[in-house]
């Protein structure tokens, strides 16, 4: 696989033009995330429904294409899932950029992020790909109950 097969159309337009790359104000949830195998930094926010699903996500930070077009993606996907669909879509990417799931039926749910699937065999890439899915699962899971993501109310 080349360099060229992973930087597809769709990776470099949510790169140069990403949706979701801001603050947002008033997060019910906001988690920073570091990839210190290469300097790759990202906070993800997060604003809940009343409902409990994801009303907005965003990001803002700083890194290579993967990790910024990643997070752009990851924020697309998650927007009308609960924190539990989101955990679940985050395990999904992350089964996939590792080349565990292939199953294509189940990478439709996470939308364009589906194109970082040859990442799988680039591993100094996944960890960039993975840091924004990594830092919300975090945020959602175990890391926010004890306290360690930031949560306004």
């Amino acid at each position: 696989m080349g360099m060229t097969d992973l930087y597809t159309p769709v990776l470099l337009d949510h790169n140069a033009n990403p949706d979701y790359k801001y603050t947002i104000e008033n997060p019910t949830c906001s988690h920073d995330g570091v990839n210190p195998t290469c300097g790759d930094e990202l906070t993800i926010q997060v604003r809940l429904a009343d409902d409990g699903t994801i009303a907005e996500a965003a990001f803002t930070g700083h890194g290579c294409a993967v990790s910024q077009a990643s997070a752009d993606m990851m924020a697309d996907a998650v927007i009308g899932m609960t924190p539990e669909e989101a955990r679940k879509a985050c395990q999904l990417f992350k089964r996939m950029v590792r080349g565990e799931e292939k199953d294509q039926d189940a990478l439709e749910e996470l939308g364009d992020a589906a194109c970082l699937k040859d990442v799988s065999h680039m591993p100094s890439r996944v960890k960039c790909a993975e840091l924004a899915w990594h830092t919300l699962d975090e945020m959602f899971g175990d890391e926010a109950a004890s306290g360690k993501a930031t949560t306004t109310e």
